[in-house]
């Protein structure tokens, strides 16, 4: 087996960061040599070839599939490839029954697109309470009843950081005969994911942020042997058992994870999908998490000694690869960093500052030392 890579060797893959601090994993990975050089392959594919479809593209797509399925402990049949991750959780949603059991929990802290996608399917939408910060699956368990078709529960709070019991949650949620679906776009790529240790129905995760790709392509993974209650709603040709058989009056529906699968994959984005995978797939995900969630102690700690206010969760076990530090303009502070060269990523009256394996201590003392600098300057 291959010796896996450091975090210092991992960081040279990012040439970018010479100059740049990236801060902001949560909305968009840093960018790497790898991701330039397999969108230099697409345009020579084109260019070479005009449009090889089922020449290479295909293959970048099935990479992908594969990819993922490997970086979360699943079979590549269990992974579909669309667009989004919004999309994914409509195409879990329209294939239950709502008629017959109409309970859905979600909660609070769930990333909004998703939470717009579970309140317009006409199911009994019911909250998981939270004390704004995080969420504990007691708050589950008290609203799940007989009724309870599909319980959804985040990996990681896009708006702090917080970390989810995922299992504890499934567990509860199957012993009342729920499914369940876990939103983990916050977390996959840093956070270790392995679907049987999570106990999950669906898992949902899009390239653009610490896998290190590019927007445009999301992985629904669905368990094998979990049916259907009815057909997806939104289908296309490459929900078909063969997409280029071209057949306009066949709707046949692979009984694997493809028949999620809508419209022509976003190829760029496989592309880059496959670099990101590429990457992960040459560090340990156990010991980039440690690294991590070393540098978001670093981080809180300095910030509290600051006098700063947090709002994200205490404790290492609870935070996943981000920081939320309160402000009243959090985009005015977003903009002094940025202004001196340090990336991160305001949300409501956040800043999320996010870590990845290419983090490193001079990051954080960067950061602190800036935000020290804006709070003494507005003052």
């Amino acid at each position: 087996m291959a010796t896996k890579r450091t975090a210092e060797e991992f960081r040279t893959e990012f040439p970018v960061l010479d100059d740049l601090v990236h801060l902001a994993a949560c909305s968009q990975g840093a960018l790497s040599r790898r991701l330039e050089a397999a969108l230099t392959a697409l345009t020579g594919s084109m260019r070479e070839r005009g449009a090889p479809w089922e020449s290479g593209w295909m293959d970048q797509v099935e990479r992908a599939r594969a990819g993922f399925a490997e970086l979360i402990g699943a079979a590549p049949e269990e992974v579909a490839v669309l667009p989004s991750a919004s999309e994914a959780a409509f195409q879990v949603a329209s294939a239950r029954d709502w008629s017959r059991r109409p309970g859905l929990v979600t909660t609070d802290l769930e990333f909004p697109s998703i939470a717009h996608v579970w309140l317009a399917q006409g199911a009994d939408v019911r909250y998981a309470a939270d004390d704004g910060t995080t969420i504990d699956a007691q708050a589950y368990a008290d609203v799940l009843s007989a009724d309870t078709s599909l319980v959804s529960v985040p990996l990681v709070c896009y708006k702090n950081g917080a970390r989810s019991p995922v299992r504890e949650v499934a567990d509860l949620a199957h012993a009342r005969g729920a499914r369940v679906f876990v939103d983990a776009y916050q977390g996959a790529g840093v956070v270790p994911v392995n679907v049987d240790d999570l106990g999950c129905d669906y898992l949902v995760a899009g390239a653009l942020k610490y896998l290190l790709g590019l927007p445009g392509i999301a992985f629904l993974y669905a368990r094998g042997g979990v049916p259907d209650e009815r057909p997806p709603t939104l289908t296309g040709w490459f929900g078909r058992r063969n997409p280029f058989a071209f057949d306009p009056r066949g709707l046949d529906h692979p009984e694997t994870a493809r028949r999620f699968e809508v419209g022509t994959p976003a190829i760029p984005s496989a592309y880059g999908a496959n670099a990101g995978f590429s990457l992960l797939r040459e560090i340990d995900q156990e010991a980039a998490f440690t690294h991590v969630a070393g540098l978001v102690d670093d981080l809180a700690a300095r910030l509290t000694a600051a006098g700063e206010t947090l709002l994200s969760p205490v404790g290492t076990a609870a935070r996943g690869p981000m920081v939320a530090l309160a402000d009243d303009d959090p985009v005015a502070l977003a903009g002094y960093l940025s202004d001196r060269r340090i990336i991160t990523a305001p949300r409501g009256r956040a800043l999320r500052i996010s870590l990845h394996y290419y983090t490193n201590a001079a990051d954080i003392a960067a950061v602190t030392t800036a935000i020290a600098d804006y709070r003494r300057e507005v003052r």
